[in-house]
């Protein structure tokens, strides 16, 4: 994949969510929120505080999503990334 952010943006992955409640319960696809988390594949020339690999934590509705070689990714502005998961 080739793809450079421009301006202040990171482009994002996300990371997928447990399928299953502690109990067993399996949460079927459609009735699962989209992931709130994601690591970090690549950043604009602009964005010194987050770098690639890194997991970051975003808003709900934050993002622009696209598609790259068959998988979905979050183009996301540096203002959308709330933090970086240690």
């Amino acid at each position: 994949m080739n793809f450079q952010p421009l301006g202040k943006r990171v482009l994002v992955e996300r990371l997928e969510d447990v399928k299953t409640t502690a109990t067993g319960i399996i949460i079927p696809d459609n009735a699962k929120e989209k992931p709130l988390s994601g690591k970090v594949l690549a950043v604009s020339s602009e964005v010194e505080c987050v770098k690639a690999g890194d997991e970051v934590v975003f808003g709900k509705y934050a993002g622009t999503e696209i598609t790259l070689e068959a998988k979905t990714y979050l183009v996301l502005n540096l203002d959308d990334v709330l933090g970086v998961i240690k």
